[in-house]
């Protein structure tokens, strides 16, 4: 079984999501739709984003099982924002909520199929004995 098409289309679908959270976060907060005129403080809620991103890009298995349990925060803030907020502020959550379903679903196909389990071993040659 050929798991690279799957570790390299999981690779990229989790580099996407997470750079377009990132985007979201920062637009959210500060240009589309502040909790203040001229922008809140609350677009760091990012920062947090940055701390996995050079291991998502980088194929780092070990990022991608720890930021799985980072996304669910953003899932949490998404679904809450999503209930109590209304116009443009409802649509932003729900594409938060997207995008880091998304990006979950990617770390935990990626997490599973570069496991020690999924990881092919060469054939055995035979010795110069037989």
């Amino acid at each position: 079984m050929n798991v690279l098409p799957r570790l390299v289309l999981s690779r990229w679908v989790a580099s996407v999501s997470l750079i377009g959270l990132i985007m979201l976060c920062l637009g959210w907060e500060i240009f589309w739709s502040p909790l203040h005129v001229g922008g809140s403080l609350l677009f760091l809620k990012a920062v947090p984003l940055l701390c996995p991103l050079f291991g998502i890009l980088r194929g780092k298995r070990y990022t991608y099982q720890w930021s799985g349990m980072l996304i669910l925060f953003y899932f949490t803030e998404g679904s809450v924002r999503a209930w109590s907020e209304f116009g443009i502020g409802r649509g932003l959550a729900l594409i938060e909520i997207m995008l880091s379903m998304v990006f979950f679903a990617s770390v935990i196909i990626y997490a599973k199929w570069t496991g020690p389990s999924y990881q092919q071993t060469p054939p055995a040659t035979p010795t110069a004995s037989q």
